[in-house]
């Protein structure tokens, strides 16, 4: 807010090709609401010369202009010399004073003991503001804040910011500083999309990354804050029922119904009640995988455990074995104190076994559906993974409620499965259609598999599994060895994912339906839309299943797919199918944890405007025409 930076002129000097400061961390010196960053006693500012001429001496010459204040303020010019002659190097009696402040220079990431993991443009209170998300290997103590316009950002570089808000996890190894732009700069504008530098200073320790400030999805605050938002995860698990991430689902979900063709009401409310509560329990050991991922200060994000191999192959170890139990070649056993549960919980309308199996079918709905996103629940989510771990549980839980919410209902009103036809010979050969649809479910796996993996990794994981139905088949056969051929089997396929994959897995190649987009590249869109382009980014996976739909029903056909290929308009696809820290730490600029994701630049919106889940051309017309750009209507 006040004070002056020191002009350095060193263009007097002989046999000096470039001259590099290193600046030790600043200090904060706050006076009447006044914010100002300096050095207080003394500071020593090391410098590293490059000759022009290796061998012959050097003669430093500089003029400096500098401010140094207590109680009034004196503006200082001096001429200062240093002649080094030539010769071998050997250090002065000021090399430890040196060193000392050397020391004192902000490091990076890997040599500081702290890091920098989001640099956000968010708004505090009417203001814009910048959120620094920084993380310490020794928990803080009373961290502070500095940022800088970087040197290529002639927009961003006049710009002056408060003293932070600061907030330390319990831990005390991650802080989230909160910066508003200063009192006399204009509160109009965004800080999206701008380079800054930041300086993260903690006693002795100092770490500076420069970054663009990512942009960040308004989120409730206040006391409507939460309950909104857990209302929001309420109805994005309800919808959720209807997303296409049903279709691998479906089978269990219809099995559970008609299986209670006139069974007695009490029976029924307890399936249904088990089938609800392995729903719930499912959703809140996601919460707890989150929670634990994220103190350990990994990415987290709606569905990325389907980024790895390992489980991959584990369910399609599970919808292999849930096939082969449809198809009778074995039954589910549940461990005995859990039947033991399961038989109090239902009382004389139904057995153990039966909640047990009901149970696991609940959760495994519950996993195979998480590829999928709804309306409200990306912004659910995304408000829970920026929070703490109450905050996490209570909308997972909200959002298995909301997924539950069908189970419930029938469990409410039994009448709605009993009036169906008891099973008969008919359910025999329904369980064996069901069967198989199970089995394309485990298909669809392995092709994400072999995406990930290579397709003889994925191939010799489906070979392992077309094994295990068979040793399953045979069992009556092979007597006690089946369960321990199974389980071999079983521990074989698993082992196969983890091997490397097979060759390189490059970026595919761009195929006649796929040439309008180009890989997914950050830094250009800025440069693009300066340019006056029009930026479309498709943030996509193998195994999110509504993202294939998005592709299949707008993106690919009609008038989006044609205004995509024409001329001023650039369309960006970021494959998440395999974890990339890019994508995660742009789906976190914007608020989001999950996918799918589409956003669209443009001169009118050069921050990006979001898009729905669930696309549709009016949507994307809508938001194109918001970015300056227009899309044709096609004429059917």
């Amino acid at each position: 807010d006040a004070g002056i930076p020191p002009r350095l002129d060193w263009s007097r000097s002989r046999n000096l090709a470039a001259l590099t400061i290193s600046w030790p961390a600043p200090q904060r010196f706050s006076l009447f609401g006044l914010e100002t960053a300096g050095y207080s006693d003394e500071v020593v500012l090391p410098l590293e010369a490059r000759l022009a001429r290796p061998g012959e001496p050097l003669d430093l010459d500089l003029g400096v202009d500098y401010l140094v204040c207590e109680e009034i303020c004196i503006p200082v010019n001096a001429r200062l010399g240093l002649e080094l002659p030539a010769g071998p190097a050997a250090p002065s009696p000021f090399a430890g004073l040196i060193k000392r402040y050397v020391a004192k220079v902000p490091g990076t990431a890997g040599t500081a003991g702290l890091g920098v993991e989001r640099v956000e443009a968010v708004r505090l209170a009417d203001r814009p503001a910048l959120r620094v998300t920084a993380r310490a290997e020794a928990p803080f103590i009373e961290p502070d804040l500095f940022i800088e316009a970087a040197s290529e950002d002639a927009g961003a570089r006049r710009l002056t910011f408060g003293a932070p808000e600061v907030r330390i996890d319990p831990d005390g190894r991650r802080a989230v500083l909160l910066a508003a732009l200063g009192d006399g700069e204009p509160a109009a504008g965004t800080l999206a999309g701008r380079r800054f530098t930041v300086t993260v200073v903690d006693g002795d320790r100092a770490v500076e990354v420069t970054a663009r400030a990512l942009a960040v999805a308004q989120q409730a605050s206040g006391l409507a804050g939460l309950p909104g938002v857990l209302l929001l995860a309420l109805l994005g698990g309800l919808i959720l029922n209807l997303m296409p991430c049903v279709l691998p689902v479906l089978s269990l979900k219809l099995l559970n119904l008609v299986g209670h063709g006139g069974a007695a009401p009490g029976r029924v409310r307890a399936g249904f009640l088990a089938a609800a509560a392995g729903i719930v329990f499912s959703f809140l050991v996601l919460a707890a995988s989150a929670v634990a991922v994220k103190s350990l200060g990994m990415s987290i994000g709606w569905g990325i455990q389907f980024q790895q191999p390992i489980f991959l192959t584990a369910m399609i170890l599970v919808v292999t074995l849930f096939a082969c139990n449809l198809w009778g070649f074995f039954e589910i056993r549940v461990p005995r104190f859990a039947a033991a549960i399961a038989e109090r919980t239902a009382g004389r309308h139904g057995d153990a076994h039966g909640l047990g199996g009901h149970f696991l079918t609940g959760a495994l709905a519950t996993v195979l559906a998480t590829p999928c996103s709804a309306p409200f629940l990306g912004t659910a989510v995304g408000f829970a993974f920026a929070h703490g771990a109450v905050e996490i549980f209570a909308i997972f839980l909200a959002l298995g409620l909301g997924l539950a919410l069908p189970y419930l209902l029938v469990a409410a009103v039994p009448r709605l499965a009993t009036v169906l036809p008891r099973p008969g010979a008919w359910m025999v050969v329904l369980r064996r259609v069901l069967g198989f649809a199970l089995v394309a479910t485990g298909l669809w796996l392995a092709s994400v598999l072999a995406t990930q993996q290579g397709d003889r990794i994925a191939i010799a994981v489906a070979l392992v599994m077309s094994a295990l139905i068979a040793v399953l088949w045979a069992g009556r056969r092979l007597g006690r060895l089946a369960p321990a051929a199974a389980l071999g089997l079983a521990a074989l396929a698993l082992a196969t994912s983890l091997l490397p994959a097979s060759a390189a897995r490059d970026e595919p190649a761009v195929t006649a339906a796929e040439a309008p987009w180009r890989p997914f590249d950050l830094a250009a869109i800025p440069g693009l839309v300066r340019d006056g382009r029009i930026v479309f980014v498709d943030v996509t996976a193998d195994w999110c299943i509504t993202c294939q739909v998005n592709k299949s029903l707008v993106l690919g056909r009609g008038a989006v797919a044609d205004w995509l290929r024409r001329d001023g308009v650039i369309a960006m696809r970021a494959d998440w199918t395999r974890p990339d820290p890019t994508i995660t730490r742009y789906l976190e600029g914007f608020g989001r944890y999950g996918i799918p994701f589409n956003a669209v630049y443009g001169p009118g919106a050069p921050d990006g405007l979001t898009l729905p889940e669930i696309l549709s051309t009016g949507a994307v017309t809508a938001a194109v025409r918001r970015a300056g750009g227009r899309v044709a209507t096609a004429r059917r």
